[in-house]
């Protein structure tokens, strides 16, 4: 997909962001305009949560559908009783443990956050992210953020500045480039506005670790209804415009060996090396377990959709951990 030339890029240090550029990222999010910047999970595309027009351009720029509701970035956990109108002491709980970090909890709105924010719901998904440049860039802004991925919607979300370029170009007013994103997958959605809590959006904090806080299990799925309250959970999303397959690791020789002989031009996203050679095959192969899978899932399946490929082989991985998040966007891609 040919990328317009965004208006303006700022590199920014990802561990020490310079002041100068936390500045002038908070005063284009102050005066309505959109800001792209690096988050721990992937690239998200911020504008003033409080605002409806500010957030209708995020819909805009992605194409988004106006009843997906985006996540609110907060500063500091007391700042969630500006967008929630009742914080209950389980989330508290895990605010306390967990943030800043890939973990938003889905909280009953405040009457001031605007339902363009929450897609028309009368709950709002809010986070603390841990990034150094995210979370400094809220801090400076003294707005709450809406910032969804910073993609074209169902694209692959992006975990590179230059993702973002080529996406959204100069549908955003200013992208900060703090290079790679380190987690890779979205934050984990958990709804906490009923006696169970349920997990809406597996994501970069693992199901185990919420429930080895809480000391019980939580729920995953919890049927369309709550699905509604999550982004990334009822359209199209992750695909990259190449077809995707998954395969089972035992599975990926056969797979990929079949689709060569039919004469197409394969690439394999894999955790090993089958040993294939042929000039029709793109490999990416990424080791280093299944954080390092994560953390390359995205760019790889861009860079395999740049070379040329009529399709995508994945290899699976065991749903336990960050596992289940790596699976479900695969399956949402291969959708």
């Amino acid at each position: 997909m040919p990328g317009r030339a965004a208006s303006r890029v700022l590199e920014v240090d990802p561990e020490h962001p310079q002041p100068e550029v936390l500045a002038e990222a908070a005063r284009v999010l102050r005066s309505g305009g959109l800001v792209a910047f690096p988050t721990e999970t992937v690239y998200g595309l911020g504008a003033d949560a409080l605002s409806a027009e500010a957030v209708a351009r995020i819909f805009a720029a992605k194409g988004r559908p106006a009843d997906n509701p985006l996540i609110v970035h907060v500063g500091h956990p007391q700042e969630v009783q500006q967008v929630a109108r009742e914080v209950p002491p389980l989330a508290r709980r895990l605010m306390e443990r967990f943030w800043p970090g890939p973990l938003t909890l889905v909280l009953p709105k405040a009457t001031r956050v605007p339902l363009t924010t929450t897609g028309g719901l009368d709950t709002v998904a809010v986070r603390m992210p841990a990034h150094p440049v995210a979370l400094a860039l809220v801090r400076e802004a003294s707005v709450p953020v809406a910032a969804p991925s910073a993609n074209r919607s169902g694209r692959p979300s992006p975990t590179r500045a230059e993702h973002v370029l080529q996406d959204l170009g100069d549908a955003v007013d200013l992208v900060l480039d703090g290079g790679p994103c380190p987690v890779g997958v979205e934050s984990t959605v958990l709804d906490v506005t009923g006696p169970v809590p349920v997990v809406l959006r597996p994501g970069g904090l693992p199901k185990e670790s919420i429930e080895a806080a809480l000391g019980r299990p939580v729920m995953v799925g919890g049927g369309p209804e709550l699905a509604r309250r999550s982004p990334g959970t009822r359209y199209r999303h992750y695909a990259p415009g190449t077809p995707l397959l998954i395969a089972g690791p035992d599975e990926v020789p056969r797979v990929v060996e079949g689709l060569l002989r039919q004469g197409k031009t394969v690439g394999l996203l894999a955790r090993r090396d089958p040993g294939l050679r042929h000039p029709q095959l793109r490999t990416r192969i990424v080791t280093g377990g299944l954080r390092a899978y994560a953390r390359e899932l995205f760019d790889a399946l861009r860079s395999l959709d740049d070379q040329g490929c009529e399709v995508i082989v994945a290899e699976a991985v065991d749903e336990k951990g960050i596992g289940l998040a790596i699976m479900d966007r695969l399956r949402r891609a291969a959708s």
